[in-house]
């Protein structure tokens, strides 16, 4: 397990970090430590959860990932 911090575009309110957060907790060996608007942190192992996966539950929720810590 992992702590990554990830970099999200398109968030902007209370409500957008409440979709990412839902959009991250979804998929399974992550563990959200906490969400705030432009940034998540995550507890992950990465070789259960590729990148792909973060940035599609990211994208899925109506925002982008830029980037990954």
């Amino acid at each position: 397990m992992k702590v990554q911090q990830l970099t999200i575009e398109g968030m902007s309110c209370r409500h957008c970090v409440m979709h990412v957060k839902k959009a991250l907790s979804s998929l399974s060996d992550v563990q959200v430590d906490d969400v705030q608007i432009g940034r998540a942190k995550i507890t992950v192992d990465e070789t259960k959860v590729p990148r792909e996966a973060l940035s599609a539950a990211v994208e899925k929720a109506g925002y982008h990932l830029v980037s990954v810590d």
